[in-house]
């Protein structure tokens, strides 16, 4: 943070009040005033921003807040970013990409990231939520950036971010990575082939300016440890339908139960591809309440059964299994 700035309980609590109110005139207004009193920009987006988006997940996490709420309170954050991005002088550096996972439509972390590596100096194509995999690709070869800024918020979207890792480096272009999605300190990032992981956007400024591990820029990435991947990441529609029809819900909850199974297997393809228990484990038990809404604890067992004898072919999957329903069992 910059010497004179000052960014402390006090200020926070006042903009989490402007966002609560879903008052976009007193938010950006409030932050300006930072800016001109001596925050830089990237003060501001990071240990005010940043921060509050934190506590309105908090807030919607534990039902203090509704969804309407948190939506206004995003949409406000998101003006103060397009505000605070407005008065960024002209780039000095090359091409940066920023962009979310396809599947994941958090994106106002990854837009605090383009506007702070974008007041460092790099010009910045900031790609938006969701980018399959095939896009992006396309729009390397047509730019050429210097690097892609690569946002995962869940490790169940981690296969479709090797997905886009692969085709960066296919392009040619090193990624960086960035959020939760890759796990603890970003001990999933370099597995699927990524060249570094930042745990904020001053980490994406850092990693910019300095040199990147060799090797990490071009090639096919590192392959799965387990040679079940594949066959597991084929038999994922097979493994969503066994399992919905296992647990056979009521028809007014089998949507929201066939999201959950869906995710679920995905974080089980994750789990193999960088062959981590803990992923699948913290998995469904940040996951157990959102799945047994509807059925109870039960419910989330009998779809992990179901699954671990779809693939006892499988053996190390099905440990896995067996792993992650203890986990539940001791929940």
């Amino acid at each position: 943070m910059s010497p004179s700035c000052r960014i402390g309980p006090a200020t926070l609590a006042a903009y989490l009040d402007h966002l609560d109110r879903a008052d976009r005139v007193g938010a950006v207004a409030l932050a300006r005033d930072l800016v001109s009193g001596g925050c830089s920009v990237a003060d501001v987006l990071v240990d005010l921003v940043a921060v509050a988006q934190r506590e309105i997940g908090r807030r919607w996490l534990t039902g203090s807040w509704s969804v309407a709420q948190e939506h206004a309170a995003t949409h406000v954050s998101e003006l103060v970013v397009d505000a605070l991005g407005a008065s960024v002088g002209a780039p000095r550096h090359g091409l940066v990409v920023v962009a979310c996972v396809e599947g994941e439509w958090h994106a106002l972390a990854a837009r605090i990231v383009s506007e702070v590596v974008r007041a460092a100096g790099w010009r910045v194509t900031f790609l938006g939520a969701s980018v399959p995999a095939r896009h992006l690709v396309s729009y390397l070869h047509q730019t050429g950036p210097e690097a892609v800024l690569l946002s995962c918020v869940q490790p169940n979207r981690l296969v479709r971010a090797a997905r886009m890792v692969e085709a960066s480096r296919a392009a040619g272009v090193p990624v960086l990575a960035g959020g939760p999605g890759f796990g603890p300190e970003g001990r999933w990032a370099t597995a699927i082939g990524a060249a570094a992981w930042g745990a904020s956007a001053r980490d994406a400024v850092r990693l910019l300016a300095g040199p990147l591990p060799a090797g990490t820029h071009t090639g096919p990435p590192p392959p799965p440890k387990d040679d079940a991947y594949v066959a597991v990441l084929h038999r994922r529609r097979e493994l969503v339908r066994l399992a919905l029809g296992a647990v056979d819900p009521p028809q007014e909850s089998v949507e929201d139960v066939a999201s959950g199974i869906a995710h679920l297997v995905d974080a089980l393809v994750a789990t193999v591809r960088v062959d981590d228990d803990s992923l699948l484990r913290d998995f469904v038990r940040w996951q157990e309440e959102a799945l047994t809404v509807r059925g109870g604890r039960r419910l989330l067992d009998d779809v992990l059964a179901t699954l671990e004898g779809a693939l006892t072919e499988y053996p190390r999957v099905a440990a896995r299994l067996r792993t992650a329903r203890a986990a539940v069992s001791a929940g």
